[in-house]
C-alpha cells in the first residue's frame, strides 16, 4: 500500500478566511490526510468500509503515483485519478481509471458493486464497474458504448427492480437504465428541455428521488416533476418553488429525501428537503466579477400529498455548493459549499466554513444549530459521505481547471478531513450494537431482533433503529441516499448488565427499500451507535 505524502498544502490562506461569530455549538474536525494525491470531487462508500475517490484524468499529473505496470497506454504521465481510502487503516492506494469520468455520476448496485457512468470527452458514454475486495486487488473495469447517450453531469438512482437510471446530462433531455434489457435505448424527458435556461442551463445534476409509490420525483432549475420511468408519462407536475431561484447546477444547491417512517407500509408519507443555492442571474453576474450572496432559504414539500405545497424556511448561513447528508438518527447535515458566487471554475466566494444540523422534527424557527467550523474551504468540487462510525468524511475542493496550489485564490485541495457531529461529543452515551452481526443478509417484511449495550441510563421512548443507504456524492448531490426509521415489533427489553433487545421490521418492497447494502443503527436519545452492514434482497 502506497504510503501517504508528508506535504502540507491544506492550511493555506485560511486566515484570511471569515468565520462566522454565532456561537457553534458542538462537533469537532480531525485532518485524517493532508494529501492523498488527488482532490476528493466524487466519492462513494462501499461496504467494505472503503471509500472509493475519483477526480478527472484532463487535470494534468496528480500527485499520486500509479503502481508499476499500471501506467496507461499512449499516456504522458503515470499518475492516478483515483484512490481506495482505507477508513480503519487511514491509509489509501491509487486506483487506475482509464476515461474522464470528469462531473459523471454513479450508484451501488445491490450486490455492491459500484457502477459509474459517464463523464466527458472519450468517457461520456462509458460505464464502469469497481466490485469491493477484502485484499487490494480490486480496480476499475470499463465499458465502452454502454450508455444510449453522452451523460455529463447526469444523476443516478437505484430502481425497485434492481436496475439504476441515468437522467439528464449537458444537453441531454432524457434517460436510460443500466444494465440494459435488450438495446441501448433513450427515452425523451421534455422536462428537462423546458428546464434548460440557454447559456447557463440550470438543471444539471437533476435531485432524483424515489418515491414510496415507485415513481421519481424530479427537481430541475425550479421545479419538480414525478415521473413514471415505466410507462415514460409525468404522473404530477409540483408548484415552482416561492421566489423562481434556480437549485440545480451552475446555481448549485442541494437536496435530501427526508427519512421515512414506517408506522404503516402503505401510508409512509415522503418530503423533500432544498437548500441553498444562488439566485436568479448570479452566474452571468459571476463570470462579469461580481459575485452575488448565495440564497438562505430551504424548501420543504411533502411529495406524497394530493396537493402539495413548498414551505419556505431561513437558514442561519447562506450556502451555495454546499453538500446534504442524512445523519443516522435522521438529522440532516449541511456542509462545505460558500457564501457567494456560484459553482464552475473560479465562481465561488466567501466560503461557508461552519456546518449546520437540520432537525427536520422541530417547529419551524428552531431546526437548524451550528457546529463548530473547519478551517479549509470546500469550495467547488467538494464532496463528503457519511461513515459507518457515524463520522462525515469530507474531501475535495478544486475551483480551478487543473491542480494549483500557488498564485489562486483558492488552492487545489488534496486532504481528507473527517467531521464528528455533535451527537459524538459525548461517547459513554453510545449504544453498541452487538446482534445481529455486521453483513447479515436479510428478506423484505422479515422481522429480527436487534441487540444492544447502553452503559448510561437508558431512556425507553427515545430509542429507535434506522437503516441508511450510502451515498454517491459529487458536485453537491448525494445520490441514492436514503435513510428509514424501522417500525418496532415488540417492547424493548433489558436482558441485564446493561444490554437490551427490540424487534423491528424491514420494509416490504424495494419501493421503500431498493434491494442493496444499508447501514443499521441504534439510536437513543438522537445518538447513534456504530452501524453495521446489512444486505436486504
Amino acid at each position: 500500500m502506497m504510503k501517504p505524502s508528508l506535504i502540507i498544502l491544506s492550511f493555506l490562506f485560511s486566515t484570511l478566511l471569515p468565520i462566522s461569530l454565532i456561537d457553534a455549538a458542538g462537533g469537532q474536525w480531525q485532518l485524517l490526510q493532508p494529501n492523498i494525491g488527488i482532490s476528493a470531487m466524487h466519492m462513494q462508500l462501499l461496504n467494505n468500509d472503503r471509500v472509493v475517490i475519483y477526480d478527472r484524468t484532463d487535470f494534468g499529473p496528480s500527485n499520486l503515483s500509479l503502481p508499476a505496470g499500471k501506467c496507461l497506454p499512449n499516456s504522458k504521465e503515470c499518475t492516478a485519478h483515483s484512490a481506495e481510502y482505507v477508513v480503519a487503516a487511514n491509509t489509501f492506494r491509487a486506483l487506475t481509471v482509464q476515461t474522464n469520468v470528469w462531473c459523471s455520476s454513479g450508484a451501488v448496485m445491490a450486490d455492491g458493486t459500484l457502477i459509474q457512468t459517464g463523464g466527458s470527452f472519450e468517457g461520456e458514454r462509458r460505464v464502469r464497474l469497481f466490485e469491493p475486495c477484502s485484499d487490494f486487488t480490486c480496480d476499475w473495469q470499463e465499458i465502452n458504448f454502454a450508455l444510449g447517450s453522452m451523460r455529463w453531469y447526469a444523476s443516478n438512482h437505484i430502481l425497485p427492480d434492481g436496475r439504476q437510471i441515468i437522467i439528464g446530462g449537458r444537453e441531454q433531455f432524457s434517460y436510460e437504465f443500466y444494465p440494459k434489457v435488450v438495446d441501448n435505448k433513450v427515452y425523451d424527458l421534455p422536462f428537462l428541455a423546458q428546464t434548460n435556461d440557454k447559456g447557463i442551463e440550470n438543471n444539471l445534476y437533476p435531485f432524483v428521488f424515489l418515491n414510496v409509490d415507485g415513481n421519481l420525483f424530479v427537481f430541475a432549475n425550479n421545479r419538480a416533476i414525478l415521473l413514471d420511468y415505466v410507462k415514460n408519462r409525468v404522473v404530477k407536475a409540483y408548484p415552482p418553488i416561492p421566489g423562481g431561484d434556480p437549485r440545480c447546477y451552475p446555481s448549485t444547491g442541494s437536496a435530501v429525501l427526508l427519512p421515512l417512517k414506517i408506522i404503516r407500509a402503505k401510508n409512509v408519507e415522503a418530503e423533500v428537503l432544498l437548500c441553498g443555492g444562488a439566485p436568479k442571474g448570479s452566474y452571468a453576474q459571476a463570470m462579469s466579477g461580481k459575485f452575488i450572496p448565495a440564497l438562505n432559504t430551504c424548501a420543504r414539500i411533502k411529495i406524497t400529498d394530493p396537493k402539495p405545497n413548498w414551505v419556505l424556511e431561513t437558514m442561519p448561513l447562506a450556502r451555495v455548493m454546499g453538500d446534504m447528508l442524512l445523519l443516522p438518527n435522521g438529522n440532516v447535515l449541511l456542509i462545505n459549499g460558500a457564501g457567494a458566487g456560484t459553482a464552475a471554475w473560479e465562481l465561488g466566494r466567501d466560503p461557508n466554513l461552519t456546518p449546520v444540523i437540520y432537525r427536520p422534527g422541530n417547529i419551524i424557527g428552531s431546526r437548524f444549530e451550528l457546529q463548530n467550523p473547519t478551517t479549509v474551504p470546500r469550495m467547488y468540487h467538494s464532496s463528503a459521505v457519511l461513515l459507518r462510525d457515524g463520522r462525515i468524511l469530507v474531501g475535495g475542493s478544486n475551483p480551478n481547471s487543473g491542480y494549483n496550489f500557488t498564485g489562486v485564490l483558492f488552492p487545489t485541495e488534496l486532504s481528507l478531513e473527517a467531521f464528528s457531529p455533535s451527537y459524538l461529543d459525548n461517547p459513554n452515551l453510545r449504544p453498541r450494537i452487538v446482534l445481529p452481526a455486521s453483513q447479515i443478509k436479510l428478506k423484505y417484511s422479515q422481522k429480527f431482533t436487534v441487540r444492544f449495550r447502553l452503559t448510561g441510563t437508558l431512556h425507553p421512548n427515545s430509542v429507535s433503529t434506522t437503516m441508511v443507504s450510502p451515498s454517491f456524492t459529487t458536485h453537491s448531490f448525494s445520490m441514492n441516499q436514503r435513510l428509514l426509521v424501522l417500525p418496532t415489533k415488540s417492547k424493548l427489553k433489558r436482558l441485564g448488565n446493561s444490554t437490551y433487545q427490540v424487534k423491528v421490521k424491514l420494509p416490504d418492497s424495494g419501493n421503500l427499500a431498493p434491494s442493496g447494502y444499508y447501514l443499521l443503527f441504534v439510536v437513543h436519545q438522537e445518538i447513534p451507535s456504530q452501524g453495521i452492514w446489512v444486505h436486504i434482497s
